[in-house]
Protein backbone atom coordinates (compact mmCIF):
# COMPACT_ATOMS: atom_id res chain seq x y z
CA UNK A 1 0.00 0.00 0.00
CA UNK A 2 1.28 3.45 -0.87
CA UNK A 3 2.08 5.78 1.99
CA UNK A 4 -0.64 8.35 2.25
CA UNK A 5 0.24 11.91 3.14
CA UNK A 6 -2.05 13.47 5.69
CA UNK A 7 -2.53 16.82 7.32
CA UNK A 8 -3.17 16.13 10.95
CA UNK A 9 -5.40 18.94 12.05
CA UNK A 10 -5.24 18.93 15.81
CA UNK A 11 -7.54 20.64 18.16
CA UNK A 12 -7.59 24.03 19.79
CA UNK A 13 -9.54 24.41 23.00
CA UNK A 14 -9.80 27.58 25.00
CA UNK A 15 -11.45 28.78 28.23
CA UNK A 16 -12.04 27.41 31.76
CA UNK A 17 -12.17 29.39 35.03
CA UNK A 18 -11.57 28.57 38.72
CA UNK A 19 -13.81 26.82 41.23
CA UNK A 20 -12.28 25.63 44.47
CA UNK A 21 -15.06 23.44 45.88
CA UNK A 22 -14.36 19.74 45.31
CA UNK A 23 -17.21 17.20 45.40
CA UNK A 24 -16.60 13.98 47.39
CA UNK A 25 -16.26 10.75 45.41
CA UNK A 26 -19.00 8.16 45.67
CA UNK A 27 -17.97 4.62 46.61
CA UNK A 28 -18.58 1.89 44.03
CA UNK A 29 -16.72 -0.87 45.90
CA UNK A 30 -15.76 -3.04 42.94
CA UNK A 31 -12.52 -4.60 41.70
CA UNK A 32 -11.18 -2.96 38.57
CA UNK A 33 -10.28 -5.63 36.01
CA UNK A 34 -9.96 -3.94 32.64
CA UNK A 35 -10.40 -0.80 30.60
CA UNK A 36 -11.16 0.41 27.10
CA UNK A 37 -8.40 2.86 26.23
CA UNK A 38 -8.09 5.12 23.20
CA UNK A 39 -5.79 2.59 21.53
CA UNK A 40 -8.69 0.24 20.76
CA UNK A 41 -9.95 2.82 18.26
CA UNK A 42 -7.76 2.55 15.18
CA UNK A 43 -8.07 6.15 14.02
CA UNK A 44 -8.09 8.02 17.33
CA UNK A 45 -6.32 11.33 17.90
CA UNK A 46 -5.81 12.58 21.45
CA UNK A 47 -5.67 16.10 22.86
CA UNK A 48 -4.96 17.26 26.42
CA UNK A 49 -6.04 20.76 27.40
CA UNK A 50 -5.03 22.36 30.67
CA UNK A 51 -7.07 25.54 30.99
CA UNK A 52 -7.50 28.24 33.64
CA UNK A 53 -8.98 31.63 32.79
CA UNK A 54 -7.71 32.65 29.36
CA UNK A 55 -4.53 30.61 29.68
CA UNK A 56 -4.23 27.30 27.86
CA UNK A 57 -1.59 24.63 27.49
CA UNK A 58 -2.54 22.31 24.66
CA UNK A 59 -0.86 18.94 24.12
CA UNK A 60 -1.53 17.18 20.83
CA UNK A 61 -0.94 13.57 19.82
CA UNK A 62 -2.14 11.98 16.62
CA UNK A 63 -2.44 8.66 14.85
CA UNK A 64 -0.39 9.66 11.79
CA UNK A 65 0.20 6.67 9.53
CA UNK A 66 2.61 6.92 6.62
CA UNK A 67 6.08 8.18 5.79
CA UNK A 68 7.34 10.72 8.32
CA UNK A 69 8.53 12.93 5.47
CA UNK A 70 4.89 13.36 4.42
CA UNK A 71 3.70 14.56 7.81
CA UNK A 72 2.21 18.04 8.00
CA UNK A 73 0.18 19.68 10.75
CA UNK A 74 -1.93 22.83 10.28
CA UNK A 75 -3.63 24.27 13.34
CA UNK A 76 -5.74 27.45 13.40
CA UNK A 77 -4.70 29.45 16.47
CA UNK A 78 -6.10 32.72 17.88
CA UNK A 79 -2.72 34.43 18.30
CA UNK A 80 0.72 34.30 16.70
CA UNK A 81 2.61 31.63 18.64
CA UNK A 82 6.24 32.37 19.58
CA UNK A 83 8.93 29.72 19.84
CA UNK A 84 9.15 30.00 23.63
CA UNK A 85 5.48 28.95 23.72
CA UNK A 86 6.14 25.60 22.01
CA UNK A 87 7.61 22.50 23.62
CA UNK A 88 7.74 18.77 23.06
CA UNK A 89 5.24 16.95 25.24
CA UNK A 90 5.47 13.48 26.73
CA UNK A 91 3.45 10.69 25.15
CA UNK A 92 3.55 8.88 28.50
CA UNK A 93 1.59 11.76 30.03
CA UNK A 94 -1.23 11.29 27.54
CA UNK A 95 -1.12 7.54 28.10
CA UNK A 96 -1.42 8.16 31.84
CA UNK A 97 -4.51 10.35 31.49
CA UNK A 98 -6.00 7.86 29.06
CA UNK A 99 -5.48 4.94 31.45
CA UNK A 100 -6.85 6.93 34.38
CA UNK A 101 -10.05 8.04 32.62
CA UNK A 102 -10.89 5.09 30.36
CA UNK A 103 -14.21 3.23 30.62
CA UNK A 104 -13.74 0.31 32.97
CA UNK A 105 -14.87 -3.19 33.85
CA UNK A 106 -15.32 -4.19 37.50
CA UNK A 107 -16.21 -7.50 39.11
CA UNK A 108 -17.89 -8.85 42.22
CA UNK A 109 -17.97 -12.39 43.62
CA UNK A 110 -21.09 -13.92 45.14
CA UNK A 111 -20.56 -15.22 48.70
CA UNK A 112 -21.28 -18.75 49.85
CA UNK A 113 -25.02 -18.59 50.62
CA UNK A 114 -24.57 -21.48 53.06
CA UNK A 115 -22.08 -19.48 55.13
CA UNK A 116 -22.66 -16.51 57.38
CA UNK A 117 -19.73 -14.43 56.08
CA UNK A 118 -20.31 -11.00 54.59
CA UNK A 119 -20.18 -10.25 50.88
CA UNK A 120 -16.67 -10.75 49.44
CA UNK A 121 -15.90 -7.73 47.34
CA UNK A 122 -13.46 -8.49 44.95
CA UNK A 123 3.80 22.25 32.79
CA UNK A 124 5.25 21.77 30.28
CA UNK A 125 8.00 19.34 29.40
CA UNK A 126 11.51 20.70 29.93
CA UNK A 127 12.88 19.61 26.53
CA UNK A 128 14.97 22.39 25.08
CA UNK A 129 13.67 24.63 22.31
CA UNK A 130 16.12 24.70 19.48
CA UNK A 131 17.01 28.23 18.46
CA UNK A 132 18.37 27.49 15.01
CA UNK A 133 16.44 28.47 11.91
CA UNK A 134 14.82 25.83 9.67
CA UNK A 135 17.29 24.07 7.40
CA UNK A 136 15.61 25.16 4.18
CA UNK A 137 14.76 28.76 3.39
CA UNK A 138 11.03 29.35 3.03
CA UNK A 139 10.14 30.68 -0.38
CA UNK A 140 7.24 32.59 1.11
CA UNK A 141 9.24 34.32 3.84
CA UNK A 142 8.01 37.83 4.54
CA UNK A 143 4.89 39.26 2.93
CA UNK A 144 3.80 37.69 -0.35
CA UNK A 145 1.45 40.17 -1.99
CA UNK A 146 0.42 37.77 -4.75
CA UNK A 147 -0.71 34.99 -2.39
CA UNK A 148 -1.80 37.13 0.54
CA UNK A 149 0.32 35.08 2.96
CA UNK A 150 2.61 36.51 5.62
CA UNK A 151 5.18 34.48 7.53
CA UNK A 152 4.85 35.85 11.07
CA UNK A 153 7.63 33.64 12.45
CA UNK A 154 9.54 30.43 11.82
CA UNK A 155 11.64 28.32 14.17
CA UNK A 156 12.57 24.78 15.16
CA UNK A 157 11.57 22.81 18.24
CA UNK A 158 13.61 19.61 18.29
CA UNK A 159 12.50 17.58 15.24
CA UNK A 160 9.66 19.94 14.32
CA UNK A 161 10.02 22.78 11.80
CA UNK A 162 7.34 25.34 12.61
CA UNK A 163 5.99 28.30 10.68
CA UNK A 164 3.41 30.82 11.92
CA UNK A 165 1.31 32.22 9.07
CA UNK A 166 -1.40 34.76 8.50
CA UNK A 167 -3.38 34.84 5.28
CA UNK A 168 -5.90 36.94 3.39
CA UNK A 169 -7.25 34.30 1.03
CA UNK A 170 -7.63 30.55 1.36
CA UNK A 171 -6.50 29.61 -2.14
CA UNK A 172 -3.36 31.71 -1.63
CA UNK A 173 -2.63 29.90 1.64
CA UNK A 174 -3.14 26.52 -0.01
CA UNK A 175 -0.79 27.52 -2.84
CA UNK A 176 1.86 28.78 -0.41
CA UNK A 177 1.77 25.52 1.54
CA UNK A 178 2.12 23.47 -1.62
CA UNK A 179 5.00 25.61 -2.90
CA UNK A 180 6.85 25.14 0.38
CA UNK A 181 6.69 21.37 0.42
CA UNK A 182 3.58 20.71 2.51
CA UNK A 183 1.50 17.88 1.08
CA UNK A 184 -1.91 19.52 1.16
CA UNK A 185 -4.79 17.41 -0.17
CA UNK A 186 -7.32 18.82 -2.58
CA UNK A 187 -10.17 20.70 -0.95
CA UNK A 188 -8.10 22.43 1.70
CA UNK A 189 -8.95 25.90 0.42
CA UNK A 190 -12.65 25.54 1.16
CA UNK A 191 -12.06 24.57 4.79
CA UNK A 192 -9.29 27.10 5.39
CA UNK A 193 -11.51 30.00 4.36
CA UNK A 194 -13.66 30.31 7.55
CA UNK A 195 -10.56 30.56 9.72
CA UNK A 196 -9.08 33.29 7.54
CA UNK A 197 -12.34 35.25 7.84
CA UNK A 198 -12.00 35.01 11.65
CA UNK A 199 -8.47 36.48 11.39
CA UNK A 200 -6.94 33.37 12.96
CA UNK A 201 -3.27 32.56 12.53
CA UNK A 202 -1.98 29.20 11.33
CA UNK A 203 0.50 27.06 13.23
CA UNK A 204 2.15 24.86 10.58
CA UNK A 205 4.58 22.06 11.40
CA UNK A 206 6.53 19.41 9.51
CA UNK A 207 9.40 17.09 10.41
CA UNK A 208 13.13 17.63 10.02
CA UNK A 209 14.07 14.06 9.07
CA UNK A 210 17.69 14.36 10.24
CA UNK A 211 16.62 15.54 13.68
CA UNK A 212 13.91 12.87 13.87
CA UNK A 213 16.36 10.11 12.98
CA UNK A 214 18.85 11.39 15.56
CA UNK A 215 16.17 11.41 18.26
CA UNK A 216 15.80 7.64 18.18
CA UNK A 217 11.99 7.81 18.50
CA UNK A 218 9.85 5.50 16.38
CA UNK A 219 6.68 7.63 16.50
CA UNK A 220 6.02 11.34 16.45
CA UNK A 221 6.18 13.01 19.84
CA UNK A 222 3.33 15.27 21.00
CA UNK A 223 3.55 19.00 20.49
CA UNK A 224 2.67 21.28 23.40
CA UNK A 225 1.58 24.90 22.93
CA UNK A 226 0.92 27.60 25.52
CA UNK A 227 -1.17 30.68 24.69
CA UNK A 228 -3.77 33.11 26.01
CA UNK A 229 -7.16 33.76 24.40
CA UNK A 230 -10.79 34.09 25.55
CA UNK A 231 -12.01 31.79 22.78
CA UNK A 232 -13.09 28.28 23.78
CA UNK A 233 -13.22 26.24 20.61
CA UNK A 234 -11.75 23.22 18.90
CA UNK A 235 -11.36 23.39 15.10
CA UNK A 236 -11.92 19.90 13.69
CA UNK A 237 -13.20 20.65 10.18
CA UNK A 238 -9.75 20.70 8.59
CA UNK A 239 -9.24 17.15 9.83
CA UNK A 240 -12.00 15.93 7.51
CA UNK A 241 -10.14 16.96 4.34
CA UNK A 242 -8.41 13.67 3.80
CA UNK A 243 -10.32 11.46 6.22
CA UNK A 244 -11.23 8.00 5.04
CA UNK A 245 -14.45 7.55 6.98
CA UNK A 246 -15.18 8.22 10.62
CA UNK A 247 -12.53 9.62 12.95
CA UNK A 248 -12.25 9.30 16.71
CA UNK A 249 -11.05 12.17 18.86
CA UNK A 250 -10.51 11.76 22.62
CA UNK A 251 -10.17 15.02 24.56
CA UNK A 252 -8.89 15.22 28.13
CA UNK A 253 -9.75 18.63 29.62
CA UNK A 254 -8.00 19.57 32.87
CA UNK A 255 -9.64 22.40 34.76
CA UNK A 256 -9.82 23.84 38.27
CA UNK A 257 -13.57 24.38 37.85
CA UNK A 258 -15.41 21.23 36.76
CA UNK A 259 -16.91 19.50 33.74
CA UNK A 260 -16.95 21.02 30.26
CA UNK A 261 -19.51 20.39 27.57
CA UNK A 262 -20.25 21.41 24.02
CA UNK A 263 -22.58 24.30 23.25
CA UNK A 264 -23.23 23.54 19.59
CA UNK A 265 -23.55 19.76 19.90
CA UNK A 266 -25.18 17.69 22.60
CA UNK A 267 -22.94 15.95 25.15
CA UNK A 268 -24.33 12.50 26.05
CA UNK A 269 -23.09 10.14 28.78
CA UNK A 270 -22.04 6.69 27.64
CA UNK A 271 -24.07 3.83 29.18
CA UNK A 272 -22.86 2.93 32.65
CA UNK A 273 -23.54 0.67 35.64
CA UNK A 274 -24.89 -2.22 33.56
CA UNK A 275 -24.40 -5.82 34.72
CA UNK A 276 -23.02 -8.08 31.97
CA UNK A 277 -21.84 -11.72 31.66
CA UNK A 278 -18.49 -12.64 33.17
CA UNK A 279 -16.98 -13.85 29.88
CA UNK A 280 -16.69 -10.21 28.77
CA UNK A 281 -13.62 -10.02 31.01
CA UNK A 282 -11.64 -11.48 28.10
CA UNK A 283 -13.39 -9.42 25.42
CA UNK A 284 -13.74 -5.99 26.95
CA UNK A 285 -12.15 -4.11 24.04
CA UNK A 286 -14.55 -5.63 21.51
CA UNK A 287 -17.45 -5.12 23.93
CA UNK A 288 -16.78 -1.41 24.38
CA UNK A 289 -16.25 -0.80 20.67
CA UNK A 290 -19.63 -2.41 19.94
CA UNK A 291 -21.32 -0.54 22.80
CA UNK A 292 -19.92 2.80 21.66
CA UNK A 293 -20.95 2.16 18.04
CA UNK A 294 -24.49 1.24 19.12
CA UNK A 295 -25.04 4.41 21.15
CA UNK A 296 -23.29 6.47 18.45
CA UNK A 297 -25.80 5.22 15.89
CA UNK A 298 -28.70 5.62 18.30
CA UNK A 299 -27.78 9.31 18.68
CA UNK A 300 -27.67 9.68 14.87
CA UNK A 301 -23.87 10.10 14.85
CA UNK A 302 -23.93 13.77 15.82
CA UNK A 303 -23.29 14.05 19.56
CA UNK A 304 -20.22 14.05 21.78
CA UNK A 305 -19.90 11.45 24.53
CA UNK A 306 -18.85 11.93 28.13
CA UNK A 307 -16.78 8.91 29.20
CA UNK A 308 -15.34 10.19 32.47
CA UNK A 309 -15.57 13.18 34.83
CA UNK A 310 -13.78 13.17 38.18
CA UNK A 311 -11.32 15.08 40.33
CA UNK A 312 -7.87 13.70 39.53
CA UNK A 313 -6.99 13.27 43.21
CA UNK A 314 -9.03 10.08 43.50
CA UNK A 315 -10.95 7.40 41.63
CA UNK A 316 -13.34 4.60 42.57
CA UNK A 317 -12.77 1.98 41.27
CA UNK A 318 -9.44 2.91 39.77
CA UNK A 319 -8.23 1.87 36.35
CA UNK A 320 -4.76 3.20 37.23
CA UNK A 321 -3.15 5.26 39.97
CA UNK A 322 -4.15 8.94 39.91
CA UNK A 323 -1.64 11.22 38.17
CA UNK A 324 1.02 12.71 40.42
CA UNK A 325 1.78 16.42 40.67
CA UNK A 326 4.74 15.92 38.33
CA UNK A 327 2.53 14.19 35.76
CA UNK A 328 -0.10 16.90 36.01
CA UNK A 329 2.60 19.50 35.46
CA UNK A 330 3.79 17.60 32.38
CA UNK A 331 0.18 17.69 31.15
CA UNK A 332 0.22 21.49 31.44
CA UNK A 333 -1.46 22.04 34.82
CA UNK A 334 0.01 25.31 36.03
CA UNK A 335 -2.33 26.19 38.92
CA UNK A 336 -1.39 23.35 41.30
CA UNK A 337 1.37 23.47 43.93
CA UNK A 338 4.76 22.46 42.58
CA UNK A 339 5.42 20.10 45.50
CA UNK A 340 5.14 16.39 44.75
CA UNK A 341 2.07 14.70 46.17
CA UNK A 342 2.28 11.39 47.92
CA UNK A 343 0.08 8.33 48.06
CA UNK A 344 -0.16 5.22 50.15
CA UNK A 345 1.14 3.14 47.22
CA UNK A 346 -2.07 1.11 46.89
CA UNK A 347 -2.21 -2.24 45.14
CA UNK A 348 -3.61 -2.67 41.64
CA UNK A 349 -6.98 -3.88 42.93
CA UNK A 350 -7.51 -1.14 45.50
CA UNK A 351 -11.10 -0.08 45.59
CA UNK A 352 -10.11 3.55 45.80
CA UNK A 353 -6.87 5.44 45.35
CA UNK A 354 -6.04 9.02 46.17
CA UNK A 355 -3.25 11.54 46.24
CA UNK A 356 -3.20 14.81 48.13
CA UNK A 357 -6.28 16.93 47.48
CA UNK A 358 -6.10 18.34 43.97
CA UNK A 359 -7.77 21.36 42.46
CA UNK A 360 -7.88 19.72 39.03
CA UNK A 361 -10.92 18.12 37.44
CA UNK A 362 -10.67 15.92 34.34
CA UNK A 363 -13.39 15.64 31.71
CA UNK A 364 -12.94 12.96 29.06
CA UNK A 365 -14.96 13.63 25.91
CA UNK A 366 -15.05 11.20 22.98
CA UNK A 367 -16.14 12.51 19.58
CA UNK A 368 -16.56 10.28 16.54
CA UNK A 369 -17.11 12.55 13.59
CA UNK A 370 -17.50 12.89 9.86
CA UNK A 371 -17.75 16.00 7.74
CA UNK A 372 -21.51 15.72 7.18
CA UNK A 373 -22.46 15.03 10.82
CA UNK A 374 -20.07 17.57 12.38
CA UNK A 375 -20.15 20.54 9.96
CA UNK A 376 -19.10 23.01 12.69
CA UNK A 377 -16.03 23.24 14.88
CA UNK A 378 -16.49 22.25 18.51
CA UNK A 379 -17.38 25.09 20.88
CA UNK A 380 -17.15 24.41 24.61
CA UNK A 381 -18.36 25.93 27.83
CA UNK A 382 -17.48 25.30 31.44
CA UNK A 383 -20.36 24.27 33.68
CA UNK A 384 -18.92 24.26 37.19
CA UNK A 385 -20.49 20.81 37.56
CA UNK A 386 -18.25 18.57 39.70
CA UNK A 387 -20.56 15.56 39.65
CA UNK A 388 -18.55 12.35 39.26
CA UNK A 389 -19.20 10.10 36.28
CA UNK A 390 -17.53 7.10 34.68
CA UNK A 391 -18.36 4.56 32.00
CA UNK A 392 -18.46 1.44 34.20
CA UNK A 393 -19.62 -2.13 33.52
CA UNK A 394 -20.16 -4.79 36.17
CA UNK A 395 -19.58 -8.56 36.31
CA UNK A 396 -21.00 -10.74 39.10
CA UNK A 397 -19.34 -14.14 39.48
CA UNK A 398 -21.73 -16.88 40.73
CA UNK A 399 -20.69 -18.94 43.73
CA UNK A 400 -19.35 -22.33 42.61
CA UNK A 401 -19.26 -24.31 45.84
CA UNK A 402 -21.63 -26.73 47.58
CA UNK A 403 -25.20 -25.43 47.63
CA UNK A 404 -26.90 -28.25 49.55
CA UNK A 405 -28.30 -26.01 52.27
CA UNK A 406 -31.73 -24.40 52.07
CA UNK A 407 -30.22 -20.96 51.40
CA UNK A 408 -28.13 -22.49 48.64
CA UNK A 409 -31.19 -23.91 46.91
CA UNK A 410 -32.88 -20.53 47.05
CA UNK A 411 -29.71 -18.98 45.63
CA UNK A 412 -29.87 -21.43 42.71
CA UNK A 413 -33.37 -20.27 41.90
CA UNK A 414 -32.24 -16.65 41.65
CA UNK A 415 -29.38 -17.30 39.24
CA UNK A 416 -31.34 -18.20 36.14
CA UNK A 417 -33.19 -14.88 35.81
CA UNK A 418 -30.05 -13.00 36.78
CA UNK A 419 -27.86 -14.64 34.14
CA UNK A 420 -30.55 -14.21 31.50
CA UNK A 421 -30.86 -10.54 32.43
CA UNK A 422 -27.08 -10.09 32.07
CA UNK A 423 -27.23 -11.70 28.63
CA UNK A 424 -30.12 -9.44 27.64
CA UNK A 425 -28.23 -6.38 28.89
CA UNK A 426 -25.23 -7.33 26.76
CA UNK A 427 -27.36 -7.82 23.66
CA UNK A 428 -29.06 -4.45 24.19
CA UNK A 429 -25.74 -2.63 24.71
CA UNK A 430 -23.88 -4.14 21.76
CA UNK A 431 -26.46 -5.39 19.28
CA UNK A 432 -24.86 -8.85 19.45
CA UNK A 433 -26.93 -11.98 18.87
CA UNK A 434 -28.54 -13.27 22.06
CA UNK A 435 -27.96 -16.83 20.83
CA UNK A 436 -24.24 -16.17 20.45
CA UNK A 437 -24.14 -14.61 23.90
CA UNK A 438 -25.82 -17.65 25.48
CA UNK A 439 -23.31 -19.92 23.78
CA UNK A 440 -20.44 -18.10 25.54
CA UNK A 441 -21.90 -17.99 29.03
CA UNK A 442 -19.58 -19.60 31.58
CA UNK A 443 -22.26 -21.77 33.13
CA UNK A 444 -21.72 -22.29 36.87
CA UNK A 445 -21.11 -25.90 37.88
CA UNK A 446 -21.63 -27.37 41.31
CA UNK A 447 -21.53 -30.87 42.67
CA UNK A 448 -24.64 -33.08 42.56
CA UNK A 449 -26.88 -32.58 45.55
CA UNK A 450 -27.32 -35.29 48.19
CA UNK A 451 -31.01 -35.70 47.28
CA UNK A 452 -30.03 -36.93 43.82
CA UNK A 453 -30.88 -33.78 41.87
CA UNK A 454 -29.00 -33.05 38.67
CA UNK A 455 -26.00 -30.72 38.79
CA UNK A 456 -27.20 -27.18 39.10
CA UNK A 457 -26.16 -25.98 35.66
CA UNK A 458 -28.15 -28.75 33.95
CA UNK A 459 -31.29 -27.70 35.78
CA UNK A 460 -30.80 -24.06 34.87
CA UNK A 461 -29.73 -24.41 31.26
CA UNK A 462 -31.47 -27.58 30.09
CA UNK A 463 -33.79 -25.60 27.84
CA UNK A 464 -31.06 -23.47 26.21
Amino acid sequence: MQNLSRIIICCLLIGISILTNISPALAFCGFYVGGADAKIFNKASQVVIARNGDRTILTMANDFQGAIKDFAMVIPVPVAIKREQVHIGKRTTIEKLDAFSQPRLVEYFDPDPCATSDLNESAINSNSVRRSAPSARLRGSGSNQDLGVTVEDNFKVNEYEIVILSAKQSDGLETWLQQNGYNIPKGASELLSPYIKQNLKFFVAKIDLKEFNKSGFQVLRPLQIAFESPKFMLPIRLGTINARGEQDLVIYVLSPKGQVELTNYRTVKVPTGTEIPTYIKGEFGAFYQATFQKVYEREQKKVAFLEYAWNVSNCDPCSSAPPTSAELKDAGVFWEDNGETTSSNPTNNSRRRSIAQSNTFITRIHVRYTRDKFPEDLIFQETGNQENFQGRYVMNHPFKGNLSCAAGKKYQQTLRPRLEKEASNLANLTGWSIRDIYSKIDFPTVQSQPDGNKPFWQNVWSDK
